[in-house]
């Protein structure tokens, strides 16, 4: 679990992002309608067509929804199952000084 501070990354670092992924992934970005509900599997098949021959010899520009996130966290936990129930569980988080203290909770 990661909880803190988060903000959209800068146009020209997604820019560079979505440059650097395969041709395939940059396909599939402007493929997928992501998380809308689609008909069936053909309708993002016909869409990965389209885009391939759309895009067929020209650099594929960057989705304008496609982008990421930074997040600057003040609380990170990890947590590892275990038989019994007694899974380990640290916690991370920022103190007063911006050092992280280290935790045990229990499961």
């Amino acid at each position: 679990r990661v909880e803190g501070v988060t903000e959209k990354t800068p146009p020209e670092e997604s820019d560079g992002y979505f440059a650097y992924r395969p041709r395939q992934s940059q396909i599939g970005a402007w493929s997928s309608p992501q998380s809308e509900v689609i008909k069936d599997r053909e309708q993002l098949e016909k869409n990965v067509v389209y885009y391939n021959n759309k895009f067929d010899t020209e650099k594929i520009p960057r989705p304008e929804n496609w982008g990421g996130y930074i997040v600057h966290p003040n609380l990170i936990e990890f947590w590892q199952g275990r038989p019994g129930r007694l899974h380990d569980r640290l916690q991370y988080t920022i103190d007063e000084k911006k050092k992280w203290k280290i935790e045990r909770l229990a499961p």
